[in-house]
């Protein structure tokens, strides 16, 4: 396991007034491909700076170095879980059946087929698709769409993901002005806006936030990898309504994922982020286990907190 590091050039401007220099500085990161304004997240955190307006890179050199440094505790991955429990008579969505979960043959009825003292469950669950935190296809849209079992493993696993904090915005519709900011190429973008702790309550997709059209067009425009919401749908589910963000998501075979939880853990920056379905034909949509990695450091070591990042050094 390696341990990354960017050797850089920087000049910060301050808010209060005032420039800071750096030349030939070691800043460690989160990953190998690791982008100028995650580099920028971690220089200003490891510098403990809080009243950073700008900081414009220069001379950046990322190189890998062993886990064990000295005079430094090991790394270890952090997982975050970002997905709902999946129970038998759940309500995912209004309207949409519940998970049964059964017994198709228990540990007593087993026995017989087996020596003495060995016994197995065979559990069986009866589910629609959109259960619990779950993956569209482009299938899901698309008549002609690419399954579960056709998207690359490349767009489902180990994503770099940049996380949108849109928790207490005042309209609902998250539109391309809300995103711009953000780098989102190659990315999981993950829409943070608090609608899951309604979950399993009569409040949860009522008056949900969701993705415009303009919003989806940006992120498909920009070659995002993945879409998520941790709201009841990505689009503004009304009962005879269009689905745009879908639409023009799928469309771009850009997978989105519905009803993720605990995204709040997560830093704007840093972490990776994994869905991956099962691998079935003819099928558009399934739960996923959604979580995220993110690298941990013993308490000392201030990258730990590199997900914050001035505005103007998203750009």
């Amino acid at each position: 396991m390696l341990l990354y590091r960017a050797e850089l050039d920087a000049d910060l401007t301050l808010t209060g007034g005032g420039h800071l220099q750096a030349r030939g500085l070691l800043v460690e990161v989160p990953h190998a491909d690791v982008t100028r304004p995650e580099i920028a997240a971690c220089l200003v955190t490891s510098l403990g700076l809080r009243n950073v307006d700008r900081v414009a890179l220069t001379a950046v050199r990322i190189f890998g170095a062993p886990a064990t440094i000295k005079g430094r505790s090991e790394s270890r991955i952090e997982y975050v879980e970002l997905s709902h429990v999946i129970e038998s008579g759940m309500t995912t969505y209004p309207g949409l059946p519940a998970p049964v979960i059964s017994a198709y043959r228990t540990w007593a009825e087993s026995r017989a087929a087996y020596a003495e003292g060995t016994e197995f469950s065979f559990d069986r669950i009866d589910l629609i698709g959109q259960t619990g935190t779950y993956l569209d296809s482009p299938r899901h849209r698309y008549v002609d769409g690419a399954d579960l079992a056709g998207i690359p493993l490349g767009r489902l696993a180990d994503l770099p993901a940049v996380v949108v904090r849109l928790v207490g915005a005042e309209r609902r519709g998250i539109d391309a002005a809300d995103l711009e900011p953000y780098v989102v190429a190659g990315r999981a973008v993950l829409l943070h806006t608090g609608a899951d702790r309604h979950w399993a309550s009569e409040r949860y997709g009522v008056d949900s936030p969701f993705l415009t059209e303009a919003g989806a067009r940006l992120l498909a425009d920009r070659g995002a990898a993945l879409v998520g919401i941790d709201a009841a749908n990505l689009d503004d589910a009304v009962p005879g309504g269009a689905r745009p963000a879908h639409s023009v998501l799928l469309a771009a075979e850009i997978p989105i994922v519905e009803h993720l939880t605990n995204l709040s853990e997560l830093p704007p920056l840093g972490a990776r982020f994994t869905a991956a379905p099962p691998r079935i034909a003819g099928f558009g949509t399934f739960p996923v286990r959604a979580f995220a990695t993110m690298p941990w450091f013993e308490p000392h070591d201030h990258t730990r907190s590199a997900g914050w990042l001035p505005t103007s050094a998203q750009q």
